[in-house]
């Protein structure tokens, strides 16, 4: 089972299931306290899917600053504002207005994430709102994934930072494979300074979905 700390207790984003665990006091004259954990269900969420794949890396950590592209209603990124914490950021990108309204909703209770509903293949619209990130996370799944994904990064990615792409082979291209979509889409990253360092499939979660992980050299020496 899959679990993050939730930063709002006491409250469920979708309905998913939360457990409180007790924590002993740290001092002898100190009070026990109860920490909120929400279950992150894998056949929900391609980050999720790819945590229990096993992925070893994906850059998202307590602090860092994330850009979401795909956000939809934010079931994902609520985690992802969990795992980040209060220091962290999640600017949450989604296109649909009617995602939208859900992520702006749940981004009342969550103070760390920034939602923008705004098309992610213009991110100059949104570059006002958005600093410097660690890490840009994508679940767009479009045709021009790659260019969508290579244009945020190349505005907002540190250098060294990562990159974390979800991609479902027919969406892309329905006419071949799904091992040559993905080669193909790696391919594409590659040109746009994004060094692979690793892949998996999402099975048994998704079906011809696989999740990338890079790292961004914004030099490309």
């Amino acid at each position: 089972m899959l679990v993050t700390r939730n930063l709002t207790p006491g409250e469920s984003v979708y309905g998913e299931k939360r457990i409180a665990v007790d924590v002993p006091a740290s001092t002898p004259d100190g009070v026990p306290t109860k920490v909120e954990y929400r279950v992150w269900n894998p056949f929900r969420s391609k980050l999720a899917a790819g945590i229990m794949g096993g992925l070893d890396e994906f850059y998202i950590a307590p602090g860092k600053k994330v850009l979401y592209l795909g956000a939809a209603s934010g079931t994902s990124v609520s985690h992802v504002s969990d795992v980040v914490g209060p220091e962290g950021i999640v600017y949450a990108v989604e296109f649909s207005h009617r995602s939208g309204r859900d992520l702006i909703t749940m981004a009342k209770k969550r103070p760390n994430i920034i939602p923008i509903i705004e098309d992610a293949r213009h991110p100059q619209k949104y570059r006002m709102l958005v600093g410097m990130v660690d890490v840009v996370f994508a679940d767009v799944a479009q045709p021009d994934q790659a260019r969508i994904i290579a244009l945020n990064s190349h505005m907002f990615l540190k250098d060294q930072g990562g990159v974390v792409i979800s991609i479902k082979a027919n969406c892309i291209d329905s006419t071949v494979d799904a091992e040559t979509v993905f080669a193909s889409e790696v391919q594409k990253l590659r040109k746009e300074r994004v060094k692979p360092q690793e892949q998996l499939t999402l099975e048994p979660y998704e079906r011809d979905h696989c999740i990338v992980v890079g790292k961004y050299l914004r030099s490309s020496n």
